[in-house]
């Protein structure tokens, strides 16, 4: 095509619920324009846009692909985005750096738990939607009870512009209500004819509806057509453009991925109802030098800026970050300014991605889509600018993990590779974390969801030849005193020669909320004062190995008040053993009890779900702290021990049939209920016992 301009240019995410084709409908449309010359099958797995071999095993999309199209001399960047629960951070990054997304529906499944949340988000960053309903051709497709639904939960600005002609096998094609004209397919090529006449009504009272919807968004088209003028089809499509953009219609579409009927409507669709880059605002950042916000407009000209939405990390390739540019141009052989890193990075080769395939192009012009391999400190959300034009977009948001595992290498090698190999995986996915839990010395790997972590364990072992062995992450619980008690620590050693000597008393009594404290309280030298230190250190050594069930003792004061030390034989180590022995014996008699974590739970949900979500807390021993409405959703707060949530995202799934979502942090501790505090005992000394032999 010619010299690629922003006004040449649209961006699209295709969002919507898992299994409702996207996929097909991304390989449809890169068909249709020529992209590749044979029609991609996710069943047979050979897409293009699922490449990954996880997704070809899976037959699931894990991650967003880009290609483009071109069209009627337009280039379409076409992201395809996963629409399983456990991948939707793929999602929402791409809907950050898109424009305008095509929200795809089932003709069969309908409305489903995604598609309102890609709607939601959609709407929040006021993205102009399309709606296109696919799979037109299957059995018990329903074009009628679906648009009903969208109209339902989205209001009237749904409005279809498509009436489909024939039902499930028989479906061939539609009547666009636009045009007024019906068009047929046959082997894929399509005939264009006049409107049916059992459709005709139909169409009419559609069309009439339709240009109502965007007459409303003109106020001298809305005086004509309320005078009784007829528009006209360049008139609606013209209007068609600013009311998309402005949310106040979102047109519906419809089509088979499978039969490709549609799908040149759908592309014609995306040129004429969406905005080009050149037609949105600037983009708003912060100059990181003052802190002052700033645009950039999308303009070749301008000063250079780009985002990075994704990283690929690939053990033998190398890393791979995609990125979008709102101004100016990105060249190859060039250097480029990570303002977010303060940090220059070079680069070399420049591509235009489709799938997993690379082209090497001279340029990424503002507006457009690229990637580029092996940037050094680069991450995904970082923003690329020119150095003398700094600025800083806003970074790419995920949702925070909700599920956790515990990973410990199976061998020596793996133990070697685990720590690095992880951290690759975490660049490439943020919405996975990586942490050392310094209680339970457990590496623990988060993410949203427990396929997510399969594919996750999957990919390490493929990817860098990592064996592990996966456990439940333990609680990290704690152990406290609940009254004042005192005792001596007495060590005496003789070895022939010099002996080990230390005597100390220790006092320990509740310190709550204050952490650990220590006082030396020794008069008249009953102690030397260079052997206090080692005390403490005892005492701090015998605290963090537990009382109770081996866990750290926490919010305790100790005081040494009283000993006596021998001039040859005492020594800092002496006195550390008796230090740790005092402290020992003191905790016997001060009431020792086992404290839990106890989690803020924040719960969103449809109103309906409300009494089961709550009694399923309360029976969690949670305490309900309140609620409030957000949205058409209500959020329940609770708090509720840890222990009992671990595995709470799958049965919050389940219980709200996948529309229910909830974040948690840990808020504090409390002593655990005698008959739990058994168990956790008992199970504790197993666990032990079984580590001796």
């Amino acid at each position: 095509m010619a010299e690629l301009t922003p006004d040449k240019i649209r961006n699209i995410a295709l969002v919507g619920h898992g299994g409702c084709g996207k996929t097909s409908l991304a390989e449809a449309m890169l068909f249709a324009a020529g992209a590749v010359t044979r029609l991609g099958s996710v069943d047979d797995g050979n897409a293009t846009m699922d490449f990954d071999p996880d997704e070809v095993a899976r037959k699931i999309s894990i991650s967003s692909s880009l290609a483009p199209a071109v069209w009627n001399g337009v280039k379409i960047n076409i992201l395809d985005t996963p629409g399983y629960a456990d991948f939707f951070g793929e999602t929402t990054a791409a809907m950050q750096v898109v424009d305008s997304v095509v929200i795809v529906v089932d003709a069969v499944g309908g409305l489903e738990v995604q598609t309102d949340k890609a709607w939601s988000i959609a709407l929040e960053r006021g993205l102009p939607r399309i709606i296109f309903i696919n799979r037109m051709d299957k059995e018990h497709a329903d074009y009628s009870s679906v648009l009903d639904s969208l109209t339902g939960s989205f209001g009237t600005a749904v409005a279809p512009v498509c009436l489909p002609i024939g039902k499930e096998s028989s479906f061939e094609g539609f009547v666009d209500l636009v045009a007024m004209k019906a068009y047929t397919y046959d082997g894929g090529k399509r005939s264009e004819g006049d409107i049916p006449d059992d459709l005709a009504g139909e169409a009419d009272a559609l069309r009439d509806k339709l240009v109502e919807s965007v007459a409303e968004s003109d106020d001298a088209l809305l005086e004509r057509y309320l005078e009784g003028e007829t528009l006209t089809q360049a008139e609606v499509e013209k209007a068609m453009l600013s009311a998309v953009a402005a949310g106040s219609v979102v047109p519906v579409l419809c089509g088979s991925a499978h039969t490709t009927v549609g799908i040149d409507r759908l592309m014609d669709a995306v040129l004429s109802y969406v905005p080009s880059p050149a037609d949105v605002g600037p983009k708003t950042g912060t100059n990181p030098k003052n802190n002052e916000q700033v645009e950039r407009a999308c303009s070749t000209s301008g000063p250079l800026s780009a985002l990075v939405f994704k990283t690929m990390a690939d053990p033998y390739v190398g890393k791979l970050t995609y990125f979008r540019v709102y101004s100016g141009v990105l060249k190859a052989d060039s250097s480029v300014y990570n303002a977010s890193r303060e940090e220059k990075e070079r680069l070399g080769h420049v591509y235009e991605v489709k799938g997993k395939h690379q082209e090497d192009v001279k340029q990424v012009v503002a507006g457009d889509f690229g990637a580029a391999p092996k940037l050094g400190s680069t991450e995904t959300g970082d923003t690329l600018c020119d150095e003398s034009a700094p600025i800083v977009f806003e970074p790419i948001t995920f949702p925070a993990p909700l599920v956790s595992i515990a990973v410990a290498p199976k061998t020596k090698a793996d133990e070697d590779k685990l720590g690095g190999s992880l951290h690759k995986l975490a660049e490439e996915d943020p919405t996975l974390t990586i942490r050392r839990d310094s209680e339970t010395h457990q590496t623990i790997v988060s993410g949203i969801g427990d396929v997510h972590l399969e594919v996750v364990m999957e990919r390490l072992k493929r990817k860098f030849g990592v064996e592990t062995e996966v456990s439940e992450p333990k609680i990290p619980y704690h152990e406290t005193i609940r009254k004042p008690s005192k005792a001596q620590g007495r060590h005496k050693k003789q070895t022939g020669g010099h002996g080990q000597f230390g005597d100390c008393w220790v006092e320990i009594e509740p310190n709550p909320g204050a952490g650990f404290e220590f006082v030396d309280k020794i008069v008249g030298g009953a102690i030397p004062r260079q052997y206090i230190p080692a005390v403490e250190k005892g005492v701090i050594e015998a605290m963090n190995q537990g009382v109770v069930a081996g866990y750290p003792v926490v919010d305790i004061k100790a005081t040494v008040y009283d000993g006596s030390f021998h001039s040859v034989d005492s020594s800092e180590m002496a006195f550390k053993i008796a230090g740790s022995l005092a402290f020992k014996k003191a905790a016997e008699g001060a009431s020792p009890a086992l404290l839990e974590p106890i989690v803020n739970l924040e719960v969103t949900v449809p109103e309906e779900f409300m009494g089961d979500v709550m009694g399923n807390l309360s029976g969690k021993r949670g305490k309900i702290l309140g609620m409030e409405p957000r949205a058409k959703y209500q959020v329940v707060k609770a708090s509720v021990p840890l222990a009992e949530v671990q595995h709470y995202s799958a049965e919050l799934r389940s219980m709200t049939r996948g529309q229910g979502t909830f974040s948690m942090d840990i808020a504090h501790y409390e002593e655990v209920p005698p008959d739990m505090a058994k168990k956790v005992i008992e199970a504790t000394a197993k666990e032990k016992e079984e580590q001796k032999s």
